[in-house]
């Protein structure tokens, strides 16, 4: 049997997409958005949200478009 199959697999996937999610937040993206990334990438999704430059203030993206 292969562990790819267990309940514990698929909670530790779930707990890191939560994580990700927080880290992206911290670095001013979208959590949501990397909930869902992370939920498809798993720990590649960290690896990136880790790699990546914080977003600036003045370079934040408002709901309407305008920056």
């Amino acid at each position: 049997m292969g562990s790819s199959g267990s309940p514990g697999f698929f909670v530790g996937w779930g707990t890191l997409s939560f994580i990700n999610a927080g880290l992206a937040q911290g670095k001013g993206r979208s959590g949501l958005n990397w909930w869902f990334i992370s939920l498809l990438l798993g720990p590649l999704a960290t690896l990136l949200i880790v790699v990546m430059e914080p977003l600036s203030k003045g370079k934040a993206v408002s709901h309407d478009g305008k920056a």
